[in-house]
């Protein structure tokens, strides 16, 4: 065996190594948590928060070193934008561990109680996954969210950073370790694995010898494929954000444009970004040049059909692929259907089944479209962007999961939890 062959066996097994002490470090510490109380858990986040703004300086370095060596790859303004923090970004990660700290606390939850005729009362409570795996991308603030999530649910957390975020997740991560330490509760709750080899993924999705209970993807279509693909323990899917708008022949052209605008442009790089805006053939007469114009002016590209096309001349006509496109961009693609209808038909035949929105002052129209939209999160005179944990009122998400196991849509700490049967009994035997 050649010496480059050698070394990339002895890599292996050194990654191999590494990811199975981590494994059983998480094991141990989730037994740990499990049993742990509100207050202590309660008492950890707010040491989590307040380490974050303690080392605030260091997060903001290194993430300036992320930053830079994304630029200097080439990356585009979307992607930089995800990646980037500053101070009031970072206050806005503390606040959101504070804000998980703030909520009822899961574990323990009596979901269900009902007594069998021979006198057995059975209860459904709610207890911890046990290990979760975290693998994400450019977001470091998903460090913060997933870990702090995971504590409040009484799970351990393995997170695999990408590349890109690697430094500054690896700094929010010490400082969140920090705030278990100072709170009595085992630091391993939270492991940022320490390297960028992708074999670390490999080895997370074997389930690390029955040490991961579940993995969360966040990221691109390539890295939620591949989980799915070689994954070996359970998945909650977090696929693209391919979300659409829908303005029936009853919206308000005002709201439309309020909403059509914040949906595309208020964050063009997040999941809950809308991607294509369809408008109702009845009312493009009316609204579908000022929506166009509004779009254009703002500074987003418009990819449409004939008759986008046609009411703008700034506008590029689209193909087939851009109704499959997520852009998490300043771009969209537009198109005019015929009616409800034709809305229904193109959102079944694109969407990614993560975000879609109806814009109508036809209350019959909405619920019909609410009813029949088979996706995680489907919203009424809104902007798409509230698909966000935070503003669902979990604190956080760890991601939003578009399948259709019991985490669906954004999965925050009730999400994050399983259940047990307890049976209390005062002596029956079974004949």
């Amino acid at each position: 065996m050649s010496g480059a062959a050698l070394a990339g066996t002895a890599l292996a097994d050194d990654i191999t190594l590494t990811m199975n002490e981590i494994g059983r470090n998480a094991r141990r510490a989730s037994r740990a948590l499990a049993l742990a109380s509100a207050d202590r858990k309660k008492a950890a986040l707010f040491a989590m928060a307040a380490a974050l703004r303690a080392a605030s300086g260091e997060i903001l370095r290194e993430n300036a070193r992320d930053v830079e060596q994304a630029r200097a790859a080439g990356q585009p303004a979307s992607f930089i934008d995800r990646l980037f923090l500053d101070e009031a970004r970072l206050e806005g990660i503390a606040q959101a561990v504070e804000a998980i700290a703030a909520l009822t606390d899961p574990v323990g939850r009596v979901l269900a109680t009902f007594e069998r005729p021979n006198g057995l009362v059975i209860e459904r409570v709610a207890t911890p996954l046990g290990v979760i795996g975290v693998i994400f991308e450019s977001r470091p603030n998903v460090t913060a969210d997933a870990g702090a999530l995971c504590v409040m649910a009484g799970n351990a957390a393995i997170l695999r950073a990408g590349s890109d975020s690697f430094c500054t997740s690896s700094a929010i991560a010490r400082a969140m370790a920090s705030g278990l330490r100072e709170a009595g509760l085992p630091e391993h709750a939270i492991q940022l694995v320490p390297t960028r080899d992708r074999a670390a993924v490999g080895a997370m999705l074997t389930g690390l010898n029955g040490c991961i209970d579940v993995i969360v993807p966040r990221g691109g279509k390539s890295l939620v494929a591949r989980v799915q693909e070689e994954a070996r323990v359970p998945v909650f899917a977090h696929l693209e954000g391919l979300c659409h708008v829908f303005v029936h022949e009853r919206a308000d052209l005002d709201m439309a444009l309020a909403i059509v605008r914040n949906a595309k442009l208020r964050r063009t790089g997040v999941c809950g970004a809308a991607e294509t805006l369809l408008v109702d053939r009845a009312c493009a007469q009316t609204h579908l040049a000022p929506l166009v114009a509004m779009l254009i002016e703002a500074g987003c590209a418009v990819r449409g059909d004939e008759a986008t096309c046609a009411v703008d001349a700034r506008v590029v006509a689209a193909t087939e692929e851009d109704w499959r496109t997520e852009y998490l961009d300043a771009i969209i693609a537009v198109r005019v259907v015929d009616g409800l209808d034709g809305a229904l038909a193109h959102i079944a035949e694109y969407s990614s089944a993560h975000t879609d929105a109806i814009i109508t002052d036809d209350q019959a129209a909405a619920e019909r479209f609410l009813a029949e939209v088979d996706s995680a999160i489907v919203v009424h005179n809104a902007s798409t962007q509230f698909a966000d944990g935070g503003e669902f009122g979990f604190g956080a998400e760890i991601g939003i999961a578009t399948g259709r196991m019991h985490a669906r849509g954004p999965v925050g700490v009730e999400q994050l939890t399983s259940f047990k049967y307890r049976v209390r009994g005062s002596g029956q035997t079974r004949p």
